[in-house]
């Protein structure tokens, strides 16, 4: 291959990188004032299910989803997903890391399945015993409703709607997983 050839491969290389990162890069950045604070670390580790979220294409397809946290010795958390995949009939599972931004007392952190890429995973609202949590990305394009059963009281899920719509959040697209219920 010329020289020639390769100029013109890495300058396409670029133009593509360029398109996905801006295509992926939100619009709009959640406030750091949003953003829980104090967050407790220690208690937020454990099982979560996913209640409801904004449909996105990370988790196209995939259901009955849950996220196990846990701290690793160097205090960064380790992540394992699990979600059943409708179109493949099986279920799924991925590892990732997450390490807080700032101060482990601020719900700010990113999150990697395949490194280096880091992506934001903002607590914007927990209930005082740690049982649900709501949880964006850095824009408006991901947001999540996460239990530590496979239902939410009412007063909660409003409670964490009202936020989201106060952000900027279009709460109307939220999809609600199967078999979950408001009590």
């Amino acid at each position: 291959m010329n020289a020639k050839n390769k100029t013109l491969i890495a300058i396409a290389a670029g133009v593509g990188v360029a398109g996905l990162a801006y295509a992926l890069w939100p619009k709009k950045k959640i406030p750091k004032s949003a953003i829980v604070q104090p967050f407790d670390k220690d208690r937020y580790m454990g099982l979560w299910n996913e209640i409801a979220r904004l449909p996105n294409i990370i988790e196209k397809n995939l259901k009955d989803l849950t996220e196990n946290y846990s701290l690793n010795e160097d205090g960064s958390i380790k992540v394992i997903t699990r979600a059943y995949h409708t179109q493949k009939n099986k279920v799924v599972e991925a590892e990732g890391t997450a390490k807080f931004v700032g101060a482990p007392t601020i719900g700010q952190l990113k999150v990697a399945y395949f490194l280096p890429v880091y992506l934001d995973y903002n607590v914007l609202d927990i209930d005082e015993d740690y049982r649900y949590a709501l949880v964006a990305g850095s824009g408006l394009d991901y947001l999540w409703i996460l239990s530590r059963d496979e239902d939410i009281p009412n007063d909660i899920s409003t409670r964490f709607l009202q936020k989201a719509t106060s952000l900027g959040f279009d709460v109307g697209q939220m999809e609600w997983m199967n078999g979950v219920k408001i009590i």
